[in-house]
C-alpha cells in the first residue's frame, strides 16, 4: 500500500490535477454506486454518466500534469507503446518517456 501511495503522489504533483482528482474519484466510484443503490430516486443512466464524467475529469487532470493516466499506461505497456509515467514536474524527470515492458 505504501508503494501505491508513493507512486500515486509522484504522479499527481500539479495542484490542479490533485484538485481534479479530489472531485473526480468520488464522482467515478461513489456516485455510480449511490445512484444504483437508490434507483427510485435516480435514473439508472445517471450511474453511467457519473462514471464516464469522473474518468473524463481524471484524464483532463493527467493532461494538465503532463503524464498518462494509469489505465493508459497499462494499455500502452501491453501494446509495447511508449508512455509517460511522470510529468515534467517530477524531480527525476529528464524529458524522456519510459518504454518499459
Amino acid at each position: 500500500m505504501r508503494r501505491f501511495l508513493k507512486n500515486y503522489r509522484e504522479r499527481h504533483l500539479h495542484p490542479a490535477n490533485l484538485a481534479i482528482h479530489l472531485v473526480a474519484l468520488p464522482v467515478t466510484f461513489v456516485l455510480p454506486i449511490h445512484f444504483l443503490v437508490w434507483p427510485k430516486d435516480y435514473p439508472a443512466w445517471w450511474a453511467l454518466v457519473a462514471f464516464v464524467l469522473g474518468y473524463a475529469l481524471q484524464f483532463i487532470g493527467h493532461a494538465i500534469e503532463g503524464n498518462d493516466a494509469g489505465e493508459t499506461i497499462l494499455i500502452k505497456r501491453w501494446l509495447g507503446r511508449p508512455y509517460v509515467e511522470f510529468g515534467p514536474r517530477h524531480p527525476s524527470r529528464t524529458g524522456s518517456t519510459s518504454t518499459e515492458t
